[in-house]
């Protein structure tokens, strides 16, 4: 299904919101099914987040024909839904190449477009941000709206309930748009989720609140009376019913549920509060791959597909299978070895923030129900409810993405290290990640890990290592890190440790260590070191743990060599090689040393190997830079 062979006349016709402002109601109809179809088409060419996208067709087209943006400020929460925002404002002709190096970035970014005000990738900031532009706008006296559009697993985060306190407080003049498709990325839990289904479960009460309301909106003082009147009686039957909303007493005044595939409902909806003043929530409820019946069956496996998924179940075709690998990735590699540990030792229990498929924790759950937590988009709450845990004996896990743990390292500190609590850590995706780009990037644990006390962090580089770490951190009074990146993880790269489980393992030694190089390898880029220190005679080191550091180990075999390089796929500042040189140095033990890690920048998107070699991490730029540090420190 190639973009090229779609027919979608009227949507060839729209170079910008403006176009749509024109078209009559059955054109946006048939606009709508056509953004589907080139949606269907673009996702098959290039992969990615294929669920959500499906599920807000019509609200982003609504969206557009009734604000005036990039004037009005529409902000995506998290932006994974936000390919037909793309195709409808100008980035239809670059679509092809989305996610790929030099194409659009998967998620809403400020740089691309004037129509992307806000930049996201991390959930829940939409509030926030909106109710910034709101303040602004008030201040500057511009009459320009500001419009969040947040899902309803986003809504689960703390900030953005802190986001609609101050908003109810301000009463700034700000449209909240709940997309309430009951799933984040695996389905939702929570009492938040339970308070949106009785709301959608209550017709009558959403009838009896909005029956009428333009007609007592133009009745001047008598409608201002009929309007308190009728208010005070629908507060009263929804205290009677249960339903209260939340919303309202935040300081929001509440409309919905709304069916958010009624194109028709939402046009005049949205065009009737667009320009009501103060806090408004219009909650929207849509489904989840509306229009793949695969995707509306099972919205979690087709969150994120890729390329040529469409066209294969369009034709029935069966998927190719697999390359066949006896080689697991290090998230199941950890979930399997955490079951074990589980079967056990009763005390371990395993939190995640709405991550369970993500983690490979679908088994854990399977296998133990009453002893996995899915907090929801709540990485602060995950780590301090860990806290919690271990205070009372038990041994709670936190598997997170090194990028969503970024955003609790107040509570990892404050909460957990300083009262050194007996809390394991399993930072996924540390490290590069290619096509989600600078914003789900694991680029930053090690070294902010590095500078925290009591903290322990390990970074294995094989099955073998990750073993021996879990049993480490399980058995410690104390917190511990595990981080490891998306990829295939090996399962022994040979080469002996020291007796101490902390202790580092030689990998290969240099058959003449005197001239050449001691290379210190951390986690998974020892394997890449290999057959680079294989080829150029180097001794290699597996670090495993990068706090402690053994630095003992290390100084004893720098001492027996002509240079050291250290090689991580972490921030080199503050990073591991930062501390191992500035260490051999005050120790009086310097040596020629090379650091080579990820730059001070964020790396753009594109593909896992386009990213290394962008900070000189793959292969072939490893082998360049290590030989001509050879041959430097030969020449000297």
């Amino acid at each position: 299904m190639p973009l090229s062979s779609v027919h979608t006349p009227h949507l060839d016709l729209i170079d910008s919101p403006a176009d749509l402002k024109g078209l009559s109601r059955p054109t946006l109809h048939a606009l709508a099914e056509e953004l589907r179809t080139a949606l269907l088409a673009q996702i098959d060419a290039t992969g990615g987040h294929l669920s959500a996208n499906l599920g807000v067709v019509e609200l982003t087209l609504a969206l557009h024909r009734v604000f005036d943006a990039p004037e009005d400020r529409l902000v995506w929460d998290v932006g994974h839904q936000t390919y037909l925002h793309k195709m409808l404002t100008g980035r239809r002709g670059e679509i092809g190449r989305l996610r790929q190096r030099g194409g659009p970035a998967g998620f809403t970014r400020r740089a691309e477009s004037p129509y992307d005000p806000f930049g996201a990738g991390h959930s829940s900031t939409s509030i926030s941000a909106a109710l910034g532009m709101a303040i602004a706008a008030r201040q500057q006296g511009s009459a320009r709206h500001a419009v969040a559009i947040i899902g309803d697993g986003a809504m689960t985060a703390g900030q953005a309930f802190e986001a609609l306190n101050h908003a109810g407080d301000c009463r700034a003049d700000l449209l909240v748009i709940l997309n309430d498709n009951e799933m984040s990325i695996s389905p939702n839990v929570g009492a938040l989720n339970q308070h949106l289904t009785r709301l959608r479960s209550l017709p009558l009460i959403e009838k009896l609140r909005h029956s009428g309301e333009s007609v007592l909106a133009q009745a001047g003082p008598l409608g201002d009376l009929l309007g308190s009147t009728r208010a005070s009686l629908r507060d009263g039957m929804r205290h009677l019913t249960g339903a209260s909303s939340l919303f309202e007493e935040l300081g929001f005044r509440y409309f919905g549920p709304i069916d958010g595939h009624d194109l028709d409902a939402l046009l005049d909806t949205l065009g009737n509060l667009r320009d009501q003043p103060g806090p408004r929530l219009l909650h929207v409820v849509t489904q989840k791959g509306r229009g793949l019946d695969e995707a509306e069956r099972d919205p979690v496996r087709y969150h994120g597909v890729g390329q040529r998924t469409v066209s294969r179940l369009a034709s029935k075709e069966i998927a190719p299978p697999a390359t066949p690998s006896t080689r697991p990735t290090w998230t199941e590699a950890t979930a399997e070895i955490l079951c074990r540990r589980a079967e056990s030792d009763p005390r371990i229990v395993t939190i995640t923030p709405a991550m369970v498929e993500g983690s490979g924790l679908k088994r854990f759950q399977e296998r133990f129900p009453d002893r996995l937590h899915d907090v929801g988009i709540a990485e602060q709450h995950a780590v301090t409810l860990a806290g919690g845990l271990a205070t009372e004996g038990l041994r709670p896990v936190v598997a997170i993405y090194s990028t969503f743990l970024q955003r609790a390292w107040d509570q990892v500190i404050h909460d957990i290290a300083l009262q050194n609590l007996p809390v394991v850590f399993l930072i996924d995706r540390a490290g590069l990640v290619g096509p989600d780009g600078p914003t789900h990037a694991g680029s930053f644990d090690m070294s902010l890990g590095l500078s925290v006390p009591n903290l322990r962090l390990a970074a294995p580089a094989d099955q073998r290592d990750l073993e021996a770490a879990m049993e480490t951190a399980l058995a410690h009074d104390g917190p511990t890190m595990i981080r490891f990146p998306r990829d295939r993880c090996p399962a022994d790269l040979g080469g002996a440790a020291g007796s101490d489980s902390w202790a580092p393992r030689l990998i290969r030694r240099s058959s003449n260590a005197g001239r050449r190089l001691l290379l210190i390898a951390v986690g998974p880029l020892t394997e890449t070191l290999q057959p680079i220190c294989e080829e150029l005679d180097l001794t290699l080191l597996d670090l495993r743990w990068v706090k402690p550091l053994p630095f003992e180990a290390i100084a004893e075999l720098a001492e027996a060599h002509a240079g050291v390089v250290t090689v991580e796929e972490g921030s080199r500042i503050g990073g591991v090689g930062a501390e191992i040189l500035s260490r051999l140095l005050e120790s009086g033990n310097p040596r020629p040393a090379l650091r080579l890690g990820i730059e001070d920048r964020f790396i753009e998107h594109g593909s896992r190997d386009e990213c290394l070699a962008d900070t000189g991490l793959d292969f072939q730029s490893l082998a360049d830079s290590i030989a001509a540090f050879l041959d430097r420190i030969s020449d000297s």
